[in-house]
């Protein structure tokens, strides 16, 4: 975790809170499946096993950049202004475990309920969020921690 100097206390103006995007897609999902349902090409058991993992690893790594920030007693919402750039543990490996997270979880969701139209979401959600969110955070954190979130982002894969 590293404490640099803050210039700017506002916050990063993301489009909506990621959750709630999720859960947009989510009931989108399922109101499609509803309605036009599509046959899964992978059988029932099988689907538990893969889906039952994405969620699991998902959960890990959503729960250990949440704890993380915790730790660093900077707020999790986007609607709060960030107090610290936190660059250790889970976030030392990846820039966003959170969302990387909230993806495995919610595709995890989509194979383990045979929902094609969950995993068709996929794409437009990750367009969304990447540029939605995670665009505006970058250039918040940026103006917020300039040259430390500068040498971050050089050292530390957005996603993978």
């Amino acid at each position: 975790m590293e404490m640099a100097g803050q210039t700017d206390s506002g916050t990063a103006g993301v489009i909506a809170r990621p959750p709630l995007l999720f859960l947009a897609a989510f009931l989108i999902g399922f109101v499609l499946d509803r309605l036009l349902r599509l046959p899964f090409p992978i059988p029932g058991l099988v689907t538990w096993i893969i889906g039952g993992s994405l969620i699991a690893i998902g959960f890990a790594l959503f729960a250990a950049g949440i704890r993380n920030f915790m730790r660093a007693e900077t707020p999790v919402p986007t609607n709060e202004p960030t107090r610290v750039l936190v660059t250790t543990g889970i976030h030392g490996w990846t820039r966003n475990p959170i969302y990387l997270g909230m993806f495995l979880i919610y595709g995890g969701i989509g194979v383990a309920a045979q929902n094609i139209w969950i995993l068709v979401l996929t794409l437009p959600l990750a367009i969304l969020i990447r540029y939605g969110v995670v665009a505006r955070e970058e250039a918040y954190l940026e103006r917020r921690f300039g040259d430390a979130y500068r040498d971050y982002k050089q050292s530390v894969r957005r996603w993978l």
